[in-house]
């Protein structure tokens, strides 16, 4: 049976149209169309089984409706997060460098927001180095958590002198044949030969994507976001076009949502749906918060499908609007702001 889809555009209220499950799904703000997931539908045997997000990963939105009934109908995301709309992006607010760092009222900063804006780690772990004992502030050893420093005082660790660089943000728009690491022992091209422009700093990939992969990768030396955006804990969104060799059945698309063991842990997408135009069921749309290596390839291919191409459209809240293959722009103010307020 052919299924149809639609999703809140605009202001308007779309209307989902039926699906073979006779469950009612909600639509997202992104194009994917969900249920909550402590949803429960009642078959004609009297039986509960969990519903769970699947359907269309786009369409386009005819009808409107008012009332509460519409509501649950529209593309309003009704989970557990607040929506963040695909289709809308920031325009930058600088060109070239990105706008330089506050300074404290008076004008000291923590040894350990010291230590992590020179980019050696997170001010969490520079705690663990400060309680060491192996960090020096003018020749002597610190150890005091909450100690602060003066601009110019000398700090060093590991017997080399920290210099707090100023925070640089990048968004790029990754292609294919370009390995997501700072250097390459073979000599093959990485991801630092795209953004060698962005300026002094030494920027590092905020997680990975494949050789092959394609799409939005975020490179900075902020350290301390980096490894709160690359931690599952925090749920930052990551959603990914999946083309396949052959049509996604509706059976192993139900398995997929179920969850799928890799490396003994079970992986269940926060979203899964068709991505394809019309009929065509060999596009997929999927969303997840899991950091494993490789982890919508490895998901796939356990059952028995081979990934042809795969691009990641959303990361933590950012799209590639504008962003042309290749290309890389700053973050603005308040696209920082949002990431900051990931919990």
């Amino acid at each position: 049976m052919r299924e149809k889809s639609s999703y809140n555009k605009g202001k308007g209220r779309g209307e989902s149209s039926r699906h073979s499950d006779k469950g009612r799904n909600k639509e997202r703000s992104d194009g994917f169309r969900s249920s909550d997931k402590d949803s429960r539908r009642e078959g004609q045997d009297g039986s509960k089984t969990a519903g769970r997000r699947s359907g269309s990963f786009s369409g386009k939105s005819s009808d409107k409706g008012s009332g509460r009934g519409d509501q649950e109908k529209s593309g309003r995301y009704q989970g557990g997060g607040r929506p963040f709309d695909k289709k809308k992006s920031f325009k930058p607010r600088y060109k070239n460098e990105p706008p330089a760092p506050k300074i404290s009222s008076d004008g000291k900063i923590r040894l350990n927001k010291f230590i992590a804006n020179s980019g050696v780690c997170s001010r969490r772990e520079a705690d663990v180095l400060i309680k060491a004992g192996v960090v020096t502030v003018n020749g002597k050893i610190v150890d005091e958590l909450g100690t602060k420093i003066n601009p110019g005082d000398v700090v060093v660790y590991d017997g080399n002198k920290l210099k707090a660089e100023k925070k640089v943000y990048v968004l790029l728009n990754k292609p294919k044949d370009f390995i997501t690491t700072s250097d390459d022992p073979q000599g093959r091209r990485t991801v630092m030969d795209l953004v060698k422009n962005a300026g002094d700093q030494r920027l590092y990939p905020v997680g990975r994507l494949d050789r092959n992969t394609t799409g939005l990768l975020m490179m900075t030396n902020d350290g301390e976001l980096a490894k709160k955006l690359t931690h599952p804990k925090y749920g930052a969104r990551k959603i990914y076009h999946v083309f396949l060799d052959k049509p996604f059945t509706r059976a192993d698309m139900q398995k997929v949502a179920e969850g799928v063991m890799i490396d003994d842990q079970k992986v269940i997408p926060d979203a899964l749906e068709y991505a394809g135009k019309d009929n065509d069921k060999s596009q997929i749309g999927i969303e997840l918060h899991s950091g494993q290596n490789r982890v919508v390839r490895r998901i796939f291919e356990s059952m028995d499908y081979k990934v042809l191409k795969l691009d990641r459209v959303v990361f933590a809240g950012l799209t590639k609007k504008d962003l042309p293959r290749g290309h890389w722009r700053y973050l603005t103010e308040k696209e920082l702001n949002f990431l900051r307020m990931i919990k």
